[in-house]
């Protein structure tokens, strides 16, 4: 069997996002309700949701477009450093199965690439935590790039690592990155991301223990 460089996106892909961001962006709104700045309201999980998946720009554009920019660059930072503390306090949770998929798909000698749309300090908490050098050759986040898009990053993946490539993960960003260079993409059903958002997959899988078959599939289709 060939052996694939392996793109994977990680909130809603690996990780189950929800259980640090949630407490965070709360923390934050709140705040921004104390000055003043926000409405009261009360916010549901599902409705956060939709935010992950994309820069901490992304983010902030779309929720609050009318803030001025320090508001908006403080309660980011909050957003940052409380999902930190979530994840140093042990509270981030890699989904069932990811680990054991990881451990067969490095087994299998594919080169796992970790390419996330966060902070850099997000991604060296998390790589603390579980620890990602085990598993991944290259750590990519979207804060050194200067938030520029997975499909240009890509560019950079691209001149280190040889191909083929395939791209995993959950959200339209994931399918965007897979379209604009070619890539046979896999979509992950269980993350945050729509049924629409993963139409152009090549795969969907509908959970993490799924996607070594996915890849053996994908690569004997190239």
């Amino acid at each position: 069997m060939s052996t694939a460089t392996i793109i994977l996106d990680y909130d809603g892909t690996l990780h189950d996002c929800i259980r640090v961001y949630a407490p965070a962006f709360r923390l934050a709104y709140d705040g921004l309700v104390r000055r003043g700045l926000m409405p009261p309201r009360a916010w549901q999980n599902r409705e956060i949701e939709g935010w992950l998946g994309l820069t901490a720009v992304e983010m902030w554009d779309s929720f609050a477009p009318d803030l001025s920019q320090e508001d908006r660059d403080a309660a980011s930072a909050l957003v940052g450093e409380e999902m930190v503390r979530q994840i140093r306090a042990g509270n981030a949770r890699l989904y069932p199965g990811a680990p054991e998929a990881l451990d067969e798909l490095k087994a299998a000698g594919h080169r796992l690439i970790f390419l996330s749309n966060c902070r850099r300090n997000y991604m060296q908490a998390h790589k603390e935590a579980f620890p990602l050098d085990r598993w991944f050759s290259g750590l990519y986040c979207a804060e050194d790039y200067g938030w520029r898009p997975k499909t240009e990053i890509f560019l950079s993946i691209r001149d280190r690592f040889p191909g083929p490539y395939i791209a995993v993960g959950d959200r339209y960003k994931d399918m965007e990155l897979a379209r604009a260079h070619a890539l046979p993409a896999i979509g992950c059903a269980y993350g945050y991301g729509s049924e629409a958002e993963l139409a152009g997959a090549d795969a969907v899988i509908r959970s993490p223990a799924e996607l070594p078959a996915a890849v053996d599939t994908l690569l004997t289709r190239q």
